[in-house]
């Protein structure tokens, strides 16, 4: 376990990392290599001298030369390969590579290009990253938080691999997913990227072609379910609380049965939460909110239609109802405004096999007499937008295609200024795309989706298409949380998160209003999420309370900067921490 530690120097006054690696392990640590620029005293101090070329660099110019390179990839894979191989040698020059160029490369590290990296992972795996913990190794948990590289851990995300995007179960490769996220968390929020952990627990793999790949490298066996699968999730929070007890840690892409299940067994228990289930919610509720400014339409007098009840689905209906609430409305009143269809058709309360969540978005049977039906008594999405007339269309199905031309034509129709927002991803995942939903509309309509798609020409205009990102949401609270030491992660925080978003896009009524501010001003918007969530986490009494400029002098304290530290060794030994980092590293930029 690695544990650098920042000091001031008596001579200068600078604050001075020091480092207890010395030659090769140095170069060969990510997180404290600088490569080419390490100074002429730090090629001293270090026992580097000879093991770089003699110029001295720096971050500025190396930045520029891996950008050169950058561009002459080819393919997304080929691009995210590049970046990976960069940040297992050099996580700063790989931060600012990031920061320069976040809105060209957002789409590379993470969607939708991540999803191809967990679905080949075991085919392009190069070099560890984070835990992996799996189930024969239940017994073991322990010891393997305690191999972690570095001591001290601010954010954990974990998941389970069984609902990767709209892919579905990609096994231990869904561990590209813990470790695309902790990057935003780091790029967008400045969580320092030395205190994150992304974790895979592998209970196997109910995926055919990763069961039959003799190529898969990980636990290459049908899923663990029911008790024993939730013996070993206990023992994994257990171990986490005994490890890490002030950790921030995010659930990511468990499957349907266990997404919601684990958000609420352990929300009280373990600062935690789901991004799916609730940073999902928090940036479709700020889209909402920003439409409903440009459309002159506000949420109370919205209707709602959700495609796809599942876990993020009802997350987002749970968000809206609260916001409605907030707005004066009674719960009753507010989940009156949300309609949820799902494979079976709308829901109601005629159906038998809904789970808790989906229970409390049913449409009472009567008010739904003289509906059409289908073959099956089902009541679909098209018989739904014409009877309520949906100021909102939301989509987080995983299947493409199902706002389909007729749906859109109708609300078009009925709405003069539809909000439509497919939010399945990755790109081939997403219900309609923007394209058509603009000409379907004849140029109406505001969208916003959930993989980055360019804006729409049309007509003479060209039309925003906003990416509804989480990025836009969990790196600035999870920084809130972090730095204001809150002991829990609530609703009012995602309320919270929600509004300052909203009031960060542009003020416009005209046609080609955006729903979400440009990803380009990500750094500086999560800074005010984070700094609203330290407030609202004051406010609940989950937090130490401060003054406003004390607040906001802890918060940037606690951002990270990708520039390179002054660096001289730390007095204990290198042999003294067990250290045993890979081979095979080259050591430089």
């Amino acid at each position: 376990m690695i544990d650098a530690t920042e000091v001031v120097d008596d001579r200068t006054g600078e604050t001075v990392l020091e480092v207890p690696l010395r030659g090769r392990l140095l170069l060969d640590c990510s997180l404290f290599n600088k490569g080419t620029a390490f100074s002429e005293q730090e090629r001293c101090d270090f026992g580097l001298v000879g093991l770089l070329p003699s110029h001295v660099s720096t971050l500025e110019g190396q930045a520029t030369r891996r950008y050169e390179e950058y561009l002459k990839k080819t393919t997304a894979l080929e691009r995210f390969l590049f970046l990976r191989a960069l940040q297992d040698r050099n996580e700063t020059l790989f931060y600012r590579l990031l920061h320069d160029h976040l809105t060209e490369m957002l789409p590379i590290i993470y969607t939708p290009e991540v999803g191809e990296v967990c679905q080949r992972y075991s085919h392009i795996y190069h070099r560890s990253r984070g835990l992996f913990i799996s189930y024969p190794q239940r017994h073991e948990i322990d010891t393997i938080l305690e191999n972690r590289p570095y001591r001290q851990v601010d954010v954990i995300v974990v998941t389970d691999g069984e609902r990767i995007l709209g892919l579905g179960d990609q096994g231990v490769g869904g561990i590209g997913i813990s470790v695309g996220k902790l990057a935003l968390y780091t790029v967008c929020g400045g969580v320092n990227p030395g205190r994150t952990l992304p974790i895979v627990l592998d209970v196997g793999t109910n995926n055919p072609e990763r069961l039959a790949d003799p190529q898969y490298i990980g636990w290459q066996h049908e899923r663990v379910r029911g008790p024993d699968y939730d013996a070993f999730v206990d023992e994994f929070v257990q171990a986490v609380q005994r490890h890490l007890p002030g950790v921030l840690l995010q659930w990511e892409d468990f499957g349907k049965d266990h997404a919601r299940t684990l958000r609420d067994r352990y929300r009280d228990r373990l600062c935690s939460f789901n991004d799916d289930i609730q940073g999902t919610a928090a940036v479709t509720l700020a889209a909402l909110l920003a439409g409903g400014r440009a459309t002159g339409c506000p949420l109370v007098s919205q209707r709602i239609v959700i495609l796809g009840p599942g876990s993020a689905g009802t997350g987002i209906s749970d968000l809206l109802v609260a916001a409605l609430v907030h707005e004066g409305l009674s719960e009753d009143e507010a989940r009156s405004r949300l309609w949820l269809v799902g494979r079976h058709g709308l829901l109601h309360t005629g159906m038998r096999d809904l789970n808790p969540a989906q229970q409390r978005y049913r449409q009472p049977l009567e008010r739904l007499a003289g509906w059409e039906r289908g073959p099956a008594g089902e009541i679909p999405l098209a018989e739904v937008v014409r009877r309520v007339r949906p100021t909102a269309l939301i989509g987080v199905t995983g299947q493409p295609g199902l706002f389909t031309e007729d749906v859109i034509r109708t609300l078009a129709r009925q709405v003069e200024r539809p909000i439509l927002m497919p939010l399945s991803n990755p790109t081939a995942q997403c219900e309609a795309s923007p394209a058509d939903l603009v000409a379907w509309s004849e140029g109406r309509a505001l969208v916003a989706t959930g993989s980055p798609f360019p804006d729409v020409a049309y007509q003479g205009r060209t039309i925003p298409i906003s990416q509804c990102n989480n990025a836009y949401v969990f790196p600035g609270l999870g920084l809130g949380v972090i730095a204001s030491g809150s002991r829990r992660v609530t609703d009012e925080m995602f309320l919270a998160a929600a509004q300052v978003l909203s009031d960060s896009v542009p003020p416009q009524t005209g046609l080609d209003a955006p729903l979400l501010p440009p990803l380009a001003e990500i750094r500086a918007l999560s800074r005010r999420i984070a700094l609203a969530v330290g407030l609202e986490a004051q406010r609940q009494g989950l937090a130490p309370r401060t003054s406003l400029q004390e607040w906001e002098h802890l918060l940037d304290a606690r951002q990270w900067e990708p520039r390179y530290r002054p660096m001289r060794p730390q007095r204990r030994p290198a042999d003294r921490l067990g250290l045993h980092p890979e081979s095979g590293s080259t050591g430089v930029e």
